[in-house]
């Protein structure tokens, strides 16, 4: 379990999960185009959703988390920790989609700084990567805001959803995160946002500025 301000990151719980997970991520008010560029979803019901958690609940790799808003702990999305290599010190988050609720939100960023912080700080893993579609605009930019270097694109490098997908790659290695670490925890900071929650600073400028 990881838990910041913001948000819990805690092992999916297929009962618990479902019915809320669903409501965030499927019509009416979820957005049904997120799921285009996962490898599975969307899901004909709760109840569909419910059996694929149960598989991920019984996965070590990848290990499926549910990110749980805060002070509510209301279940809002997914991420994992996943292609795991500790006898080469890499370990990659992927699988991640937030729902309706956790979009741009400080909670969102906050589970990635979390997720990070534990590979490198708890872990002590060499490599964090990030991976997606390459046609993937919101992600590639996501990947960039949160201090991921661009490394370059694997072409036709799987087929998903009965499509070729030429897969974008970036990372954050070791000796770039306390940077990377420090823009986070400036950004997160409570004197960076102000009365309405309305961020001073972006974290991709503070990133920058702590990259120098």
């Amino acid at each position: 379990m990881l838990e910041g301000r913001h948000v819990r990151l805690r092992p999916v719980d297929p009962t618990a999960d479902a019915e809320a997970l669903y409501a965030e991520s499927h019509p009416p008010a979820g957005d049904p185009g997120m799921w285009t560029y996962l490898f599975a979803g969307p899901y004909a019901d709760a109840a569909a959703l419910r059996e694929a958690l149960a598989a991920d609940a019984r996965s070590a790799d990848p290990l499926v988390l549910t990110l749980v808003t805060l002070p509510d702990e209301h279940p809002a999305g997914i991420a994992s920790y996943m292609r795991i290599k500790p006898e080469h010190g890499v370990i990659e988050i992927g699988g991640i989609w937030f729902g309706v609720s956790l979009r741009q939100s400080t909670a969102a960023a906050e589970a990635i700084y979390l997720l990070a912080a534990n590979a490198f700080d708890a872990l002590g893993y060499r490599r964090l990567e990030w991976k997606c579609d390459a046609l993937n605009k919101a992600s590639r930019r996501a990947a960039e805001r949160f201090g991921f270097h661009f490394e370059g694109v694997f072409r036709r490098h799987m087929v998903i959803k009965g499509r070729n997908r030429d897969t974008a790659w970036y990372a954050i290695t070791d000796d770039e995160w306390p940077a990377v670490r420090d823009g986070f925890e400036a950004w997160l900071a409570a004197d960076n946002f102000d009365d309405a929650g309305r961020q001073r600073r972006r974290l991709g400028e503070l990133i920058a500025a702590a990259r120098g």
